[in-house]
């Protein structure tokens, strides 16, 4: 070989180890059920708590998306969608009940065929093992808050050989975390879903945090007491019928899953003051969690710096959908109002993303596994349906972008009374239409958990269809869908949610009950 070819080759390498060098690392950070408006960088009611300093400034050094909405508010699915790319008639998993296969892990397995070594610590609640990934450390389903046990690769057969730790499942979450990024293959770039469980119900929080808030008076919603123009029969119910108590409440509306009959045993019920006193116990315990969550990444943020790492890793937060926090007297997560089914989303990276921005581009959680993709030098799989938005977070404008994102809520009255929907948001409105029936059919329904436990699941609730003006009603107090000023707009949302329905393979062909249904109120 002469020297000119030896000169080439050499060149050659030096070059591709500069591209190598330029993988970033990637931590894909996830807390459950932290609603966007429990982040002080978007300006919540909450903001002057000073409750997140550190997303805070992460969002400040970053990029914040102001437009990132799950496609279905409810744990497993939209962490199903967040790692295959994929919406829930697609990959499989509707609901709580469903599996994901080993084999839709997408995103684990195209970043390592990018050279990335692959983890995922904490929250995982897709049930299946994560084989995909070269190390796990887990929790089983939802996982204890305190002294929890993991899941952990290379210590015996899947769901049998529990790992034990002693403490707060945030702290404890932490701790794995970072002597994993300790002991990584520092030759090649890593890639770690770093997942906590706060601030999930029941918001078990630290002891070192039970006086935090102690004698603050938390800010309440405008929403929290009754709202003549909000929601539909099939939301709100009529009088004198099981529709009255429809969504867990704040207060003690609902019959059968209030916060007052939760903590106080009935001894508020019909307390003038009693949705007050519920709502700031409920809000302080979830603030509680949510400032353990901050704190802890306090100290993870610290280590990269210490490491040097914190240059080259693009760190991701987000949760996994968002939370009801007493907006129309309502608890939990389901529903499609904005507090449930808006996402934070967060993008930190001093070497790609220039710091300060926010952007109002409509995302989804099917977009978070293409994107990182292509930050690492891939390019996204065609059977992923999420889109990239790798050029805005390069300062670039996205071509051909969606108008509108898509959702669906599938488990019919199970857990919080929440009826069955799918709907359509854009930058400046929302429609809503509650079908308001269970996908299997009463005959299928024995042998399910939720048969028996939920009054009321064998009943259709009323079929109705909402529609905010979400630029001049941004808290979705008034329901215009009769409104005649809005005909128009409203018949261009059914076209794209038709539209939508069919690209994304969401037509519901296997449940024929629901598409009579659909077809019946389609032109209500």
């Amino acid at each position: 070989m002469t020297n000119k070819v030896l000169t080439l080759v050499l060149l050659f390498l030096i070059q591709l180890g500069a591209i190598a060098q330029k993988q970033p690392n990637i931590i894909f950070i996830m807390s459950d059920d932290h609603a966007a408006d429990a982040i002080g960088a978007y300006g919540s009611r909450f903001s002057k708590f000073d409750i997140t300093p550190n997303l805070d400034n992460l969002a400040a050094e970053g990029i914040r998306f102001e437009n990132a909405y799950c496609n279905n508010s409810i744990c497993t699915p939209s962490r199903a969608s967040i790692i295959s790319g994929q919406y829930p008639q697609t990959n499989g998993v509707l609901d709580l009940d469903h599996k994901l296969d080993t084999d839709k892990q997408y995103l684990p397995i195209e970043l390592k065929k990018l050279g990335y070594s692959t983890a995922v610590v904490g929250k995982w609640h897709l049930k299946n093992e994560p084989v995909n990934f070269d190390y796990y450390k887990v929790l089983p389903s939802q996982g204890k808050y305190f002294n929890p046990v993991f899941l952990e690769k290379g210590k015996g057969e899947w769901k049998k050989n529990k790992v034990k730790t002693e403490g707060h499942s945030t702290d404890v979450i932490t701790d794995i975390s970072i002597d994993y990024l300790k002991n990584v293959d520092k030759s090649k770039p890593f890639f770690l879903m770093h997942h906590y469980k706060a601030p999930h119900d029941m918001f078990e929080n630290a002891p070192r945090y039970d006086e935090f808030l102690a004698d603050a008076e938390i800010p309440e919603p405008s929403s929290l007491y009754y709202q003549p123009n909000w929601g539909s029969e099939g939301t709100r119910g009529k009088n004198d019928s099981l529709l009255n108590y429809i969504g867990t409440s704040i207060s003690d509306r609902h019959m059968y899953r209030n916060y007052n009959k939760f903590w106080f045993d009935d001894t508020l019920k019909g307390r003038e003051n009693s949705a007050h006193i519920a709502y700031q116990l409920y809000l302080k315990r979830y603030l509680r969690c949510v400032k353990g969550v901050d704190d802890n990444l306090g100290r993870l943020f610290d280590f990269l710096k210490k490491e040097g790492l914190w240059d080259n890793t693009v760190i991701i937060y987000t949760g996994d959908q968002g939370m009801m926090l007493g907006e129309h007297d309502l608890q939990d997560k389901r529903w499609m109002y904005e507090e449930s089914m808006q996402m934070p989303f967060i993008v930190h990276y001093p070497e790609g993303i220039e710091s300060g921005q926010v952007t109002d581009l409509l995302i989804n959680n099917t977009d978070f596994a293409p994107t990182m993709i292509e930050l690492a030098g891939g390019k996204a799989p065609k059977y992923m349906q999420g889109k990239s938005f790798i050029k805005t977070l390069e300062g670039k404008k996205e071509k051909n972008w969606r108008t509108a994102t898509y959702y669906r809520y599938w488990m019919h009255i199970i857990h919080h009374y929440v009826p069955a929907h799918f709907g359509v948001r854009t930058k400046d409105y929302k429609l809503i239409f509650y079908y308001a029936k269970h996908y299997l059919p009463e005959s299928e329904f024995k042998g399910h958990y939720w048969a028996k436990t939920y009054y009321g699941i064998q009943n259709e609730t009323p079929h109705t269809w909402e529609f905010y003006d979400m630029k001049n009603d941004p808290e979705e107090l008034h329901n215009r869908y009769n409104d005649p000023a809005y005909q128009d707009i409203i018949a261009d949302l059914k076209k794209q949610l038709k539209e939508q329905r069919e690209e994304l393979n969401e037509t519901d062909e296997n449940y024929p009950e629901i598409q009579a249904i659909v077809k019946k109120h389609w032109d209500d």
